[in-house]
């Protein structure tokens, strides 16, 4: 079916449907990694945006739920070169297109994926619509009429509704009382299930809690360190929950504190910090970070649309990690407390395991 990605700015793509068919919109942002397409549709930080993968060929080794990061897909609509029609993978349960129509996801391929690239690194992210209903005109005056992207609250939209605890690679809705196992609540902007893996694989309790938990909800269940998860949306939109991360670290006695991506954002916002838009962020398999506390530099892999300014950091907080691309801030601690975050994701695995110790540091600093 005949299909148009029509951007903001009035450039039209021409191109074949994918997927569900009908209307889609939201922030068309771009994604260099070569494979992981499965992981990154699942991945709720994508939660409001249009992802063009810049691979030529995806769906090429089809879908399986154990590559899943989260109970379903997030993205809003997906955008490729092209979609492989026959998969090749032992393991395939699905092909890409069948996956997408299942989970009524709107895509479009044929497009020239180099050329939109090209003109969001120049221009920026910008709203976009995926549509096989509406003519050009018709869609752009839809797209002029909706909210900017930063103006959604997608963390609160994409988090569990329920506390729940993760055992055994499964969630679970009781949350017992407490094991002899050290706990970690963790919160939920959108997490990732691997985060969830990472943390239990060193023998801890995982809780995980909603975006909404207020502090005295945390408290209660007992917790000896504090994850921060990743999810989408602008920092700025959250200020309820940067009040909770604050009472947190301002409690006696300290617990450890660990921010991914969103969480890190979050920490340091509640530190004193602030944070901007990037023009087009970092989404892909292979930017280069260095650890200023080793001189190490990492492959990670990435997912953000938005930093923290350095200069906007209080006195009692250290910055740990930059982007060797750009100079933006990877990753902080503070000085005094346990309390430390990355701006990727240690959890995937591009180095492949580049970036475990961090779970290892946060583990021995909730068991010590």
């Amino acid at each position: 079916m005949q299909t148009r990605l029509i951007l903001i700015d009035g450039t039209v793509y021409e191109g074949k449907g994918v997927g569900a068919t009908g209307t889609t919109t939201g922030e068309v942002v771009f994604n260099t990694s070569m494979t992981g397409y499965q992981e990154i549709l699942t991945d709720p930080s994508y939660a409001g945006q249009l992802v063009a993968l810049t691979y030529p060929l995806i769906g090429n080794y089809g879908v399986t739920t154990r590559d899943i990061e989260s109970n379903s897909p997030k993205v809003a609509g997906f955008i490729v070169r092209e979609m492989c029609e026959i998969p090749s993978n032992y393991a395939s349960q699905d092909s890409g297109d069948d996956y997408l129509i299942q989970n009524g996801i709107v895509g479009i391929e044929g497009v020239d994926v180099r050329a939109l690239v090209l003109k969001l690194r120049s221009a920026g992210v910008m709203l976009g619509m995926i549509t096989t209903e509406h003519s050009a005109e018709d869609g752009l005056e839809i797209l002029r009429n909706l909210p900017e992207y930063d103006a959604g609250t997608y963390a609160r939209e994409v988090s569990t509704k329920d506390a729940y605890l993760w055992q055994n690679g499964e969630r679970h809705d009781e949350v017992p009382a407490r094991s002899e196992k050290p706990r970690v609540v963790v919160m939920d902007y959108g997490t990732k299930y691997n985060i969830l893996r990472e943390l239990e694989d060193r023998g801890l309790e995982v809780v995980v809690l909603p975006c909404g938990a207020t502090k005295d909800d945390i408290m209660a269940l007992e917790p000896d360190g504090l994850m921060l998860a990743n999810g989408p949306g602008d920092p700025r939109s959250l200020e309820a929950e940067v009040d909770v991360i604050r009472g947190i670290l301002n409690d006696e006695p300290e617990k450890p504190v660990f921010g991914i991506c969103l969480g890190h954002q979050l920490l340091g916002r509640a530190l004193g910090g602030e944070t901007y838009k990037l023009k087009f962020g970092h989404r892909g398999a292979n930017h280069p970070v260095k650890d200023l506390t080793t001189g190490k530099v990492h492959i990670t892999s990435q997912n953000h649309g938005y930093a923290l300014e350095a200069d906007s950091l209080p006195e009692g907080v250290e910055i740990t990690h930059l982007n060797l691309n750009d100079q933006t801030v990877e990753g902080l601690r503070h000085k005094e407390k346990p309390v430390f975050s990355v701006q990727y994701h240690p959890e995937a695995s591009p180095g492949p395991r580049d970036n475990a110790y961090l779970f290892d540091r946060f583990a021995a600093l909730v068991k010590g």
